[in-house]
C-alpha cells in the first residue's frame, strides 16, 4: 500500500465513524426535539388560556366539531368493539362454565382500557388529522403570518380553543364509547348467547366501581391534551406546500397514536395503586 492510499484511509476512517454516529444519534435527537417543541407549544397554550380576550366563538366551533361531530363514529366503533370483545370473552369463559362473568369483565375492560384508548384513537383519526391539516394549510398559505401581523396571537386564536375543546370532550366521548360497548356486549351476551340479563348487570356492578370510572376520565383528559397538542404542533409548524401539509398530517396521526399507548401505560401504572 502506498503512502497516499494509507493517508486516504486514515482520513476516511474518522469521517465514516462520524457518519455512523450521526445516523445512530439522529433519531433520538429528533425525538427529543419533537418532545421539546410540543411541550413548548403546550406551555404557551396554557399561558394564553387565562389571558383575555377569550375566543369563545372559536372554542364553540371546535367544541361542536370535536364533540358532536365525533359522537356517532365513536359510538359505532364502541358498539362493535363491545360485541367483538364479548364474543371472544364468552368463548374463553365457556371452557370453565363461567359465561355469567362476561358482563363484569367486558365492563371492566371498557372502563379501564378500551373506551379511553380507542375513543382517543378515533378522535385522532377524525378530528386530530383535520386540526393538523387546517393549521398546516393556514401556515403554508401565510394566514398564520397574517394573524400575527394583525397583532393577534395565533396560539391563542387557533391552538388554545382546539386544545381546550378536545380536553373537555374526550371524557364524554369515552363515556359514550363505553356505553355503546356495553350495549353491544348486552346484545351478544343476552340476546344471542342466552345469558341471564339480571346476572349480566349484577356482575357489572360487582366488577366496576368509582375507581374504574375515575381512571377512564383521567386517561381521557390526558389523551385529549396529548392528541390536541401534538396535532396542533404538527400543523402549526408545517412547511413545504401541499405535500408538506400531507406529511405533517400523517406524522400527527402516527405520533398521537404512539403517544396515546405510551401515556396509557404510564397512567395505568401510576393509578393502579391509587
Amino acid at each position: 500500500m502506498s503512502e497516499g492510499e494509507a493517508s486516504d484511509e486514515k482520513e476516511a476512517s474518522p469521517s465514516f465513524l462520524m457518519s455512523v454516529v450521526d445516523r445512530v444519534l439522529a433519531p433520538p435527537i429528533a425525538l427529543l426535539d419533537e418532545l421539546g417543541s410540543t411541550a413548548l407549544l403546550g406551555v404557551k397554550a396554557a399561558g394564553w388560556l387565562v389571558r383575555p380576550p377569550f375566543r369563545w366563538a372559536q372554542f364553540l366551533v371546535a367544541l361542536d366539531f370535536i364533540g358532536a361531530g365525533s359522537t356517532f363514529i365513536v359510538g359505532l366503533v364502541g358498539l362493535f368493539t363491545g360485541m367483538a370483545f364479548t364474543v371472544s370473552t364468552i368463548l374463553g369463559f365457556r371452557r370453565f362454565s363461567a359465561e355469567g362473568m362476561v358482563g363484569g369483565v367486558v365492563a371492566l375492560a371498557l372502563s379501564r382500557e378500551l373506551a379511553p384508548v380507542l375513543a382517543a384513537v378515533v378522535v385522532t383519526a377524525r378530528a386530530g388529522s383535520t386540526m393538523a391539516s387546517e393549521l398546516g394549510n393556514m401556515r403554508v398559505t401565510e394566514q398564520i403570518d397574517a394573524i400575527t401581523t394583525m397583532g393577534v396571537s395565533p396560539v391563542q386564536y387557533l391552538v388554545v380553543p382546539r386544545i381546550v375543546a378536545t380536553t373537555l370532550m374526550m371524557p364524554l366521548l369515552s363515556l359514550a364509547f363505553g356505553l355503546a360497548g356495553m350495549g353491544g356486549a348486552y346484545i351478544v351476551a343476552v340476546s344471542w348467547q342466552g345469558i341471564d340479563p339480571g346476572l349480566f348487570w349484577d356482575k357489572v356492578h360487582v366488577f366496576v366501581d368509582w375507581k374504574d370510572i375515575r381512571m377512564l376520565i383521567t386517561k381521557s383528559i390526558v389523551f385529549g391534551i396529548i392528541v390536541s397538542t401534538i396535532c396542533c404542533k404538527k400543523g402549526f409548524h408545517a412547511s413545504g406546500g401541499a405535500r408538506g401539509v400531507g406529511e405533517a398530517t400523517a406524522k400527527a396521526v402516527v405520533a398521537s397514536i404512539v403517544a396515546i399507548f405510551a401515556a396509557d401505560y404510564a397512567t395505568t401504572t401510576v393509578m393502579t395503586d391509587i
